[in-house]
């Protein structure tokens, strides 16, 4: 897997192993691109037709999109590990994610030569979506967003992930160590406690994650860039105004048990965006986990109308 770099950069063994074992014998295949120059970020491709890039959120990897990523035909997907999670290089950040985050993903577009395409982030990955089309209208064809993005005036940051976010790096409070039990309790404090049961290979990864030197600095770093003590950070606090300037169609899927955002909440968002869809569903924060077969129905409905 990834060999670069000094021990120190280098994700675990374990989690490189957790990786290898979910995609044996699966025709979803693993690589890795240069972008930005000197850093590699790990994907994962399946498919034929037009690109499909997915954006992950700040607790997982790419791997949790696999119940959804082999049931969009007549598609090219390409699943991301955002930098410093799954198997992907840490990247610095400057003061200005926001701007960062568009760079990084534009830098990314570039080396695997897409001018084009569908864009799906769930979470911190639909945030950093909704900024990326609203910089480069003209690079993103559809925009999805599964779950409640962060950020958004209308969502607040629930207050377990608040507490997370005031951790001191250099005083972490004593944790139990990862567990598949660990893992269940925080996937139910976002609503999916019972449906990530059903994926015990994505329980072994996330385990393996919540062990990863590298994935633990990128999240912990990502949610205190996010949130403050009372909300979202006022550097990247997006106003639901901004989203009426957005070009793409936009498809949510917003789950009616999500804790960053009720059903409210989905409705005004979505009355925000000039040409959106909004689906309601019985779900958490990860509406596809539940429910991977009508939410991968209802996003080839919306970005491939033709193939339904």
């Amino acid at each position: 897997m990834n060999e670069r770099g000094t021990a120190s950069q280098m994700h675990t063994q374990e989690l490189a192993a957790v990786h290898a074992s979910v995609l044996a014998g699966s025709d979803v295949t693993s690589r890795y691109v240069e972008a930005p120059p000197g850093e590699l970020v790990h994907v994962l491709d399946y498919g034929q037709g037009e690109p499909v890039l997915m954006l992950h959120g700040s607790g997982p990897t790419a791997l949790q999109f696999l119940p959804l990523i082999k049931q969009i035909p007549d598609s090219s997907v390409i699943a991301v590990d955002r930098p410093g999670f799954g198997l992907s290089d840490p990247h610095d950040w400057p003061e200005d994610r926001r701007q960062a985050a568009v760079e990084w993903i534009d830098q990314l577009l570039d080396a695997l030569n897409l001018d084009t395409i569908d864009l799906l982030g769930s979470s911190a990955g639909g945030t950093w979506a909704i900024w990326y089309a609203y910089a480069h209208p003209g690079r993103v064809t559809n925009l999805v967003l599964l779950g409640a993005p962060p950020t958004l005036t209308v969502n607040t940051p629930p207050a377990p992930l608040r507490m997370v976010a005031s951790i001191d790096p250099a005083n972490p409070p004593p944790m139990p160590p990862p567990s598949p039990d660990t893992v269940i309790q925080s996937m139910a404090g976002m609503g999916e406690g019972d449906t990530i049961t059903k994926y015990p290979a994505q329980i072994e990864a996330m385990v393996a994650a919540a062990k990863d030197p590298i994935t633990g600095r990128a999240s912990l770093d990502e949610l205190k860039a996010l949130i403050s003590a009372d909300g979202w950070q006022a550097g990247v606090e997006t106003p639901i105004e901004e989203l009426g300037k957005l070009k793409a169609p936009t498809l949510l899927i917003w789950g009616d048990k999500d804790p960053l955002g009720d059903t409210q909440a989905a409705q005004q968002t979505a009355d925000a965006i000039p040409r959106s869809q909004l689906e309601i569903v019985s779900a958490g924060h990860g509406p596809w986990l539940g429910q991977p077969k009508a939410v991968a129905e209802r996003v080839t409905q919306f970005i491939r109308p033709r193939s339904t």
